[in-house]
């Protein structure tokens, strides 16, 4: 027989409710780790005194007695596990494990058992249910009644605050039946009185989480924490881990104590207790204990008369009291030489401190993630910023964890810690200088499929190509200079159909790069006819093709109706969500189809726009023709000028120069048009004219 037996996904029944984790069984005893937690709760097989299998609601259940009266419960099981159980326990712990089934005849009438924490309603032989005591908050008493009251349970939907019993009076001379039930619940039940002096008390210690300024009253089984509007008693059972977490100031020190459950605030809960000391603050401290009851308590671990730094005197003592071990920082050591990392978490800045065995990040709000409950991390690039980047966090459960605005600095040092650790991290390449793109690894989970960002990247492409249609100057040449794919054919016609527009804009280009004198008069020149330019095309043609649709959109025009159908009333909003949901989980075999009818789209869109874009070369021909009549008119206009300075020479050759010069400059400017290729015919005219002119004056001269 083996000598362990290993049980996943298994329930732990904690405080009325099902804490998911990992079960084994070994000859030392019984352990249970808490997938959520990671608390161990270890049952030594000495302190084994009987188990029990039963049908319970989660299939089969093992409920375990300890010899002290604690009770354990653990469901999960499949009835084939029974034997295997049952072979283990005779073995290994001389025990048999006892069938015992529930009563389900529904009666509301049997007698009461206390027997250790427990507390069982029986018809006959069989109980019909259990109550913990340890989960009874208050106990009161009425004429043959008898009232629980118990604690909320922050996890379950709804939770069982009470149950009355009706007990009936008895003959007993001297004995009141209710009083005598009522002690009984009060001896085990977990109702917290601070009867007795403090061993110690602090005062007016900040704390951060709950804000506020507290005393902290240290009693032999609970925490009292009195505050001026709050108090609460905290008892040491319920402490987690204790941390004790140097600033990155290096002048104070955090003091971190993890609850589970958390103390309560109306509706809010806190997990964390956070307490910040100053180095500087020293006290001496006195406990209410003589010194044969402290070596006798404490072991000598604490003394009568202590003295030291504030935040060394509270964690001694919490430690000692709890006695759980402080967990502090390892060797990491950031950038700047500190042993945490300044980010930001959701609206917050704070620390993250990488430890041995996790993360945790203080303090508003404080996270605490193990690293046997992490999938994976990520480094992305920031969102705002080059000179920053984001710490991500997965975990098993797929909770996600950002921490942002962490310096590039940091980048290297995390990087290694992380690696050290052996964590999974799911975009190895980065570290050789973040050049990726975040885009390029976030989406890497291609089974996901996010029906709003469909959306958004469709209604993109509709104002890209508005935008494109409809903008005129600059705006127009940086639009259509980035459009992709199959759009360059299109956008290249256009501009083969007006030589103006593609000269203009390449000498704007040079000029930019080039940074030349003349790049002010260019572009006063080259601002006039712009405005031309979009005559033709105020709005989208609407004769050209309209794009394809994605396979997800065209599934969702088609399925769009019947959605509708199956949900009434459906706003726009639910619909985009449901459909998303019915995407993801759609078989492969479906969505290829839905991918060919895609394809089949994009060709024929293709097709369409070769058609288009061949009318389109026709109206540049006509264009073409339209630019040579006019280029004609300029001609014939600088004859006539050029007649004009031959008349009006021949009394000053150097004003008939200057005329004439300055007539084939007017014309260049205010008759052409911007484009590179009449500026060069009227550059060519003007060189090829003042010959003629300047004899023309000698000869008016002579």
């Amino acid at each position: 027989m083996a000598d362990t037996l290993e049980f996943n996904e298994i329930y732990q029944e904690v405080k009325g409710s099902m804490n998911d984790g990992r079960l084994r069984l070994s000859r030392q005893g019984v352990i249970f780790k808490n997938s959520k937690t990671g608390k161990v709760d270890n049952i030594q097989a000495s302190e084994l005194a009987e188990g029990v299998w039963r049908r319970v609601a989660l299939g089969h259940g093992l409920k375990l007695l300890t010899k002290n009266g604690h009770v354990y419960k653990y469901d999960g099981f499949r009835e084939s596990e029974f034997d295997k159980l049952s072979d283990f326990f005779k073995a290994h712990y001389c025990l048999e494990l006892a069938e015992k089934d529930l009563c389900v005849k529904g009666w509301n009438w049997g007698t009461v058992r206390f027997g250790g924490q427990l507390l069982s309603f029986d018809i006959g032989e069989q109980p019909v249910f259990e109550i913990p005591l340890s989960n009874v908050s208050q106990c009161t008493t009425g004429k043959n009644e008898v009232t629980l009251e118990f604690h909320q349970n922050d996890d379950a939907e709804v939770s069982l605050m009470e149950v009355r019993f009706y007990v009936p009076p008895t003959q007993e001379d001297g004995v009141d039946p209710v009083e005598a039930f009522a002690q009984n619940v009060l001896s085990k039940a977990d109702v917290i009185q601070a009867t007795g002096d403090a061993i110690c008390i602090f005062r007016e210690l900040q704390c951060l989480t709950p804000r506020g300024r507290y005393d902290i009253r240290i009693y032999p089984t609970f925490l009292h924490l009195h505050g001026k509007t709050f108090d609460y008693k905290i008892p040491y059972t319920t402490v987690l881990r204790l941390f004790l977490l140097p600033h990155k100031d290096q002048r104070q020190m955090f003091f971190v104590i993890s609850l589970d459950p958390p103390i309560k605030q109306g509706q809010t809960r806190y997990h964390f207790l956070i307490l910040l000391f100053s180095k500087d603050e020293d006290i001496s401290l006195t406990l209410n204990m003589n010194e044969e009851e402290v070596e006798k308590r404490f072991e000598g671990r604490l003394t009568k008369n202590m003295s030291g730094s504030l935040y060394e005197m509270v964690s001694r003592v919490m430690k000692a009291l709890v006695n759980r071990k402080i967990t502090v920082p390892g060797n990491f050591q950031g950038h700047s030489g500190a042993q945490c990392i300044t980010c930001s978490y959701k609206a917050s800045s704070g620390l993250l401190y990488p430890l041995e065995r996790g993360f945790i990040y203080v303090h508003k709000p404080p996270v605490h993630i193990r690293f046997d409950e992490i999938s994976f991390v990520n480094f992305a690039r920031g969102t705002t910023t080059t000179r920053s980047f984001d710490f991500e966090i997965e975990t098993k459960q797929g909770t996600q964890y950002t921490f942002s605005s962490i310096e590039r600095e940091e980048y290297g040092k995390l990087f290694d810690f992380v690696n050290a650790k052996k964590l999974n991290i799911k975009n190895r390449g980065l570290k050789e200088g973040m050049k990726q793109s975040y885009d390029e690894y976030a989406d890497s989970d291609e089974d996901q499929h996010d029906a709003y960002l469909e959306r958004m990247k469709e209604e993109g492409k509709i104002r890209e190509e508005n935008a494109n249609d409809s903008s005129d100057g600059s705006g127009e040449e940086t639009d259509e200079s980035f459009n992709p794919g199959e759009e360059d054919d299109d956008v290249a016609e256009e501009f083969d159909s007006n030589a103006s527009a593609s000269s203009s804009s390449g000498d704007g280009d040079s000029d930019r790069d080039d940074k030349k004198p003349a790049k002010k008069a260019k572009i006063v020149k080259d601002r006039k006819p712009r405005k031309k330019q979009p005559e033709s095309k105020k709005g989208k043609d609407p004769n050209a093709p309209k794009r394809p649709m994605s396979a997800y959109m065209l599934w969702l025009n088609a399925s769009r109706e019947k959605i509708k159908s199956d949900h009434p009333g459906i706003s726009i909003t639910d619909l985009s969500k449901k459909a998303g949901e019915l995407w993801k989980a759609m078989s492969k075999e479906k969505k290829e189809e839905w991918d060919r009818k895609a394809e089949d789209a994009r060709r024929d869109y293709e097709k369409a726009m070769k058609e288009y874009s061949k009318a389109d070369s026709h109206r540049g021909e006509r264009s073409k023709k339209k630019k040579k009549k006019q280029e004609k008119l300029v001609k014939g206009k600088g004859d006539k000028k050029g007649a004009t300075s031959k008349s009006s020479s021949s009394k000053s050759p150097a004003k008939g120069m200057s005329d004439s010069f300055k007539s084939k400059e007017f014309v260049s400017s205010d008759e052409s048009s911007s484009a590179e290729s009449k500026k060069e015919d009227s550059e060519d005219e003007g060189a090829a004219s003042p010959p003629p002119s300047s004899e023309d004056s000698g000869s008016g001269s002579d």
